[in-house]
């Protein structure tokens, strides 16, 4: 592959036919050796570009049009510095569906199903493309094993580097692990895996909101119902955590975006949220009372979200000593109340250091607004990134990331219900973009 250009013909027809057509291309197919870090790279790829037949995927930052198979093999390359030609991961899908295929199907000769069951299950998968039984497989209905993932063994100088315009919409919070083909078992794994289109656009059943303002539209509910960080009560409105230093012009400043979200103008047009189960992070944060499985537990439910951050530390600090580290936040409501903000910073899933802060409510257009302005960083978070931009490599700087994370809880001051609840996960931006974010909806199905 000699670019981001090259292969630009589309993707193979027979690779993701959308009748189903797979070709016939034997198992042992002519295709180079497919060695542990490019089949895991294959299977990354798998889960961040879905099956998309015959059409192409636009990158927004490039503005051009790539095949499935051509992005595949572009990540291959990005990921591992190996070839694999479109066609080369053509060949490797189907043999891969085929193999999927044979399994499922043999799984059914032990299974006390009546056998209308099982032929609806059959049809169901000789439907589907080859592209769509292998992804099946990879998706496993959006949950990810967060710890498989961060315990491979394979060098890792950052998973998405070099991936123009990253995150892409469909990144996922973390890697896949290698050959990630679950074995779904029985039948009900199966037919998980052939109803691939319900479990692909898999999204947290929408719940009208009950506060006045909020329900705007009793039949569809507002454009940030479950596309945006948002409980029934409160809404994130901003968010960021930045740095302000002195330049070589001494009355001015400029402010540096570690990271950054803004919800300020929603869609209907924005996707849904994706979902994880949330027991698959719980070891990532506090586990006594007031920690993430706490708080889950007593809910609400519709409260709790995931941010998976790439942080833009390209900043050149020019003083240690130095600069303002700051973090600023807002959010919506439309009733009033007071809220408390608990920050909690984690390392190896313990809590390290918290902030409480207490913010009042101010009307405007109808609405509350609460606004913790300019909030200091504290001396544990100051040392952290400064200690964190001194690594030499980002492979090495994701490695620490990967065992730090921060657990925010807005509450209800008089009350104590809990508003929201967002944990954040971290690692280094590669793009030139700046930070990136991708927000998941916490379950547990």
């Amino acid at each position: 592959m000699g670019g981001p250009g090259s292969n630009s013909d589309g993707p193979s027809p027979s690779a993701e036919d959308p009748n189903g057509q797979k070709g016939e291309v034997g198992d042992n197919e002519a295709e180079g050796v497919w060695s542990p870090d490019i089949e895991q790279s294959f299977h990354e790829a798998l889960a961040i570009y879905p099956p998309c037949g015959r059409r192409k995927i636009i990158l927004s930052d490039e503005g051009k049009m790539y095949g499935r198979n051509e992005l595949i093999a572009r990540y291959i390359k990005l990921r591992t510095g190996k070839t694999r030609t479109r066609k080369q991961v053509s060949s490797h899908i189907q043999v891969l569906a085929r193999r999927k295929s044979r399994e499922m199907q043999s799984q059914f000769k032990y299974l006390p199903q009546d056998q209308a069951t099982k032929d609806k299950v059959l049809q169901s998968m000789a439907s589907m493309s080859s592209a769509q039984i292998v992804s099946a497989g990879v998706l496993q209905n959006n949950h990810m094993d967060i710890n498989q993932g961060i315990r491979q063994t394979y060098p890792k100088p950052s998973l998405w580097s070099g991936l123009v315009g990253q995150p892409d919409p469909d990144i996922k919070p973390f890697n896949n692990p290698p050959f990630a083909l679950p074995g779904q078992s029985g039948l009900g794994g199966a037919m998980q895996a052939a109803n691939l289109n319900a479990v692909a656009s898999r999204t947290v059943p929408a719940v009208p909101a009950t506060s006045a303002g909020f329900n705007q539209n009793a039949n569809v509910g507002p454009p940030w119902e479950n596309r945006q960080i948002a409980s029934q009560k409160l809404r994130l409105i901003d968010f960021s955590a930045f740095l302000e230093q002195q330049t070589s012009e001494m009355d001015n400043y400029s402010k540096h975006l570690f990271v950054h979200i803004n919800q300020s103008n929603p869609s209907y047009n924005d996707p849904m949220l994706e979902s994880v189960d949330i027991r698959q992070i719980y070891d990532k944060f506090p586990e006594s009372k007031g920690g993430l499985r706490d708080l889950f537990e007593n809910g609400p439910k519709d409260s709790f979200f995931l941010v998976k951050f790439w942080a833009d530390l390209n900043v050149n600090i020019t003083d240690d000593a130095a600069g303002f580290y700051a973090v600023t936040s807002q959010y919506e409501s439309a009733e009033n109340m007071s809220i408390t903000c608990s920050t909690k910073v984690c390392s190896f899933g313990k809590q390290v250091v918290e902030k409480v802060e207490t913010e009042y409510a101010r009307l405007e257009n109808d609405h509350y607004t609460y606004r913790i302005h300019r909030s200091p960083m504290c001396e544990y978070m100051i040392n952290f990134i400064l200690k964190l931009k001194h690594l030499p490599e980002k492979y090495m700087m994701n490695s620490v990331l990967e065992n730090f994370t921060i657990l925010q809880v807005i509450s209800n001051r008089d009350t104590q219900e809990t508003l929201l609840c967002l944990a954040f996960v971290f690692e280094v931006s590669t793009s030139e973009h700046g930070a990136q974010h991708h927000m998941y909806k916490l379950v547990n199905d």
